[in-house]
């Protein structure tokens, strides 16, 4: 890994041994699959939602587009000016977290932190989010091995798929979305800790609305209380036995991230080949004509799964 920060993905797994990680305790991330509020207000208490988005490189905004600029807000709650690129994942999370310290124990690490930038201005809270060794070590300790990308030197042009994160939570009884590439938090309105859930999701609908409908690529996650803990509370052990299986297979993914298989990878592809070869002339073409169709299957299922979510998000 670079001294830089480093793209991580985003997924439940991957955010929620990240958080636990920094310190913090009883808290997992779970990926929204629709824009609920019945299904999200299940999952309470709620302590943020972090939403990954396509961003439109290249266009300025002088105001949002939905909510106002809160600048005020910005020096009393935790917000911190995005000033290094592939940071805002972990930034988006400490967005909500720093700022759920009442119902959250997040630990003495980051305690620390919020502690030392309190009374700093947002480019200055940036400045030391990037710059905190121990909380860009924890990130990009979750990043995808590579051996061909330095993330710490590539560099975004317009004509690129660039993609972020942005969290929204309640703060003081008000709804805020914090973008560290905005210039304040964006209050959407009135809003209670127990609200929330319910008044999120027409946040989030009106911001999917102003993308074109053929463009799909959200994802978004809940940040709730551990999920065993509740289950151990009401005493449902099939469902603690479901929540212990899934922290065992985020493992074992998380894992896998921090290694390369691109040499292993060759050397098994090399052996297929050379067998196809020896066996007899025509065994290779027919091995990769196979491979030609099965992929050529895969698109086409692939296509037909995204018409499918189209209308279905028209509908919605």
């Amino acid at each position: 890994m670079s001294m830089g920060w480093n793209t991580i993905e985003s997924d439940a797994g991957v955010f929620t041994y990240l958080v636990d990680s920094l310190g913090v305790k009883n808290v997992q991330f779970e990926e929204l699959i629709a824009l609920d509020a019945d299904y999200l207000k299940e999952q309470r208490p709620v302590y943020g939602v972090i939403f990954l988005f396509k961003y439109p490189t290249g266009q300025g905004q002088a105001i949002p587009k939905d909510g106002n600029f809160d600048f005020e807000a910005g020096e009393s709650i935790f917000f911190a000016a995005q000033t290094i690129q592939n940071a805002c994942g972990t930034q988006a999370l400490l967005s909500v977290l720093l700022n759920q310290e009442k119902e959250v124990d997040i630990g003495p690490k980051l305690k620390e932190f919020k502690e030392f930038t309190n009374a700093f201005p947002s480019n200055l809270r940036g400045d030391a989010l990037s710059n905190s060794e121990l909380i860009r070590d924890v990130h990009n300790s979750f990043a995808r091995s590579s051996p061909f990308i330095d993330e710490a030197q590539q560099r975004a042009t317009e004509e690129d798929d660039v993609y972020h994160f942005i969290a929204y939570t309640s703060i003081k009884g008000v709804l805020y979305e914090l973008d560290g590439l905005q210039p304040a938090p964006i209050s959407h309105g009135a809003c209670t800790f127990d609200e929330f859930p319910v008044k999120v999701i027409p946040v989030l609908r009106r911001r999917i609305e102003r993308y074109p409908t053929q463009e799909i690529r959200f994802n978004l996650m809940a940040m709730i209380r551990d999920l065993r803990l509740r289950a151990r509370d009401i005493g449902d052990q099939e469902w603690l036995n479901r929540e212990e299986q899934k922290r065992t297979a985020w493992q074992w993914e998380t894992a896998l991230r921090r290694h390369n298989f691109v040499g292993f990878t060759s050397e098994i592809l090399k052996g297929v080949v050379r067998t196809k070869l020896d066996e007899n002339g025509k065994a290779y073409n027919v091995w990769v004509d196979e491979a030609k169709a099965n992929t050529l299957a895969r698109m086409k299922q692939k296509h037909e799964v995204q018409e499918v979510h189209k209308e279905a998000v028209k509908k919605a």
